[in-house]
């Protein structure tokens, strides 16, 4: 195996990783932000909020494929230099996430109710998830559109504008969170909607930057030209690695989905403090997920290249990598637990409910380290991506999905037995992951020549 240059390899690590970490945080902060300035609020006006923005969570999983595949192909074709595939796939992924984005829209605005039915029963969080729906909905529009040109951004090197892009808007928005929820220099106070009109606001902005930025001379823009003549063979190559993707981001998305369902069924104190827990996870997340797209990137233009060896040394490299992120958040989680405990205006059963979740996520955060940077970032780098949606249907959809439904309506367990069971599939497929990625599947040259 090829000898990697420590230096070189690290510093394209930090290059890559830590503005797509800060911009994860970013993100991850805004649903932070909500949950937090809502809980000053009311609960329910909290736990409605974290229940209604599971629809978009479900939209952001359709997106996430619909970006991913085309980032897995657009790293090769920049790592081989072909720019104007890369063209190509940019309008692909316009057309798909345009199609998705109008879906999802149509459904906050007609049927929000409806939505909200399948996360919980209590008709004070259903009304005030309807009302959140029908005004985060228009933003929904939109974020599939600035997706697709960040995706482009961070595959073809410029990291950094792209990352400024999202910050800005996350900073937009929880300075509008705040003005709109709480009626701050003289804006109405609109509590929950108020949370979903700084949504909308921000994500309008997001696209308007990306497009100005977009306009500069070394950056890739859609081929408006032949936005519907895509070559057939390109067309090919990215439904192969989108399809496998998008069933792993619906197994995933729908899982987690049905985990917040299954909370949420459980009281609204179970349902709260797996609110403030979901905060929390995904903001210590941040590091792993921004080090996944590093990966997936750092690996894809070595393969494009053809320099297989050298991407082979990068993945070995960047799994090890993923153990210590993940024992690192595991320390991370507990040393917060205290603070949030104090912070969080919870009944004083959810405050139980919350000690206990936070204590079985700092586990959980060592598998979900290991599998993101391994799954998502190496192996989907390599076009490996059939994987991740065959390790969730087993894990996931076969032993921590029915356990948890189970242990909720049938054997009626303990909130806290149940929500372990919720955390149970990532820390279980670690060895799986491990036995996979040494078949070293991953490492193909994808691209094709178009000229």
């Amino acid at each position: 195996m090829e000898k990697t240059d420590n230096r070189l390899f690290y510093r394209k690590l930090r290059t890559l990783s830590l503005p797509m970490v800060f911009q994860s945080l970013m993100l991850a902060l805004v649903a932070a932000c909500d949950a937090f300035m809502l809980g000053r609020v009311t609960q329910e006006a909290m736990t409605a909020v974290s229940l209604a923005t599971q629809i978009q969570f479900v939209q952001n999983m359709f997106i996430a494929a619909i970006t991913a595949a085309g980032s897995i192909l657009g790293a090769q074709y920049w790592g081989k230099k072909d720019k104007e595939t890369l063209r190509s796939l940019f309008d692909l992924m316009l057309l798909v996430t345009g199609i998705i984005s109008i879906l999802f829209f149509l459904a906050c605005e007609f049927i929000p109710g409806g939505l909200m039915h399948i996360f919980a029963h209590d008709e004070e969080l259903i009304r005030i998830g309807s009302s959140y729906l029908r005004i985060a909905g228009w933003s929904y529009l939109l974020t599939g559109i600035s997706e697709c040109y960040l995706a482009v951004m961070k595959v073809s090197e410029h990291v950094r504008p792209g990352a400024y892009i999202s910050c800005s808007a996350v900073l937009l928005n929880i300075l509008f969170n705040a003005i709109f929820i709480f009626g701050l220099f003289g804006a109405p106070r609109m509590e929950s909607d108020g949370a979903a009109l700084a949504t909308t606001i921000s994500r309008v902005i997001q696209l308007i930057l990306c497009i100005i930025v977009s306009t500069g001379k070394t950056y890739i823009k859609p081929a408006f030209e032949r936005f519907f003549s895509v070559n057939r063979q390109l067309i090919f190559d990215f439904i192969k690695q989108c399809l496998p993707l998008m069933g792993g981001s619906l197994f995933w998305g729908v899982g987690f989905t049905s985990y917040t369902a299954i909370m949420g069924h459980l009281g609204v104190d179970a349902a709260a403090a797996n609110s403030v827990a979901s905060v929390v996870r995904d903001l210590i997340c941040c590091a792993c997920n921004g080090v996944a797209i590093a990966a997936g990137i750092m690996v894809g233009h070595e393969l494009g290249a053809g320099r297989l060896e050298k991407g082979k040394a990068y993945g070995i490299k960047l799994k090890n990598v993923s153990y210590v992120i993940g024992f690192a958040s595991t320390a991370v989680v507990l040393l917060v637990t205290p603070a949030i405990m104090h912070f969080v205006i919870l009944t004083e059963q959810a405050q139980e409910y919350l000690l206990g979740m936070m204590i079985i996520m700092s586990i959980y955060m060592i598998g979900r380290s290991v599998n993101s940077v391994t799954i998502n970032g190496v192996m989907d780098g390599g076009g490996d991506t059939i994987f991740d949606m065959y390790s969730l249907a087993v894990c996931m959809w076969g032993i921590a999905i029915p356990l948890a439904i189970l242990g909720a309506f049938v054997f009626h367990w303990p909130v806290l037995l149940v929500y372990a069971c919720t955390c149970l599939d990532e820390v279980g497929k670690i060895p799986w992951v491990m036995y996979r990625f040494r078949k070293y599947k991953w490492v193909r040259n994808l691209t094709k020549e178009f000229n």
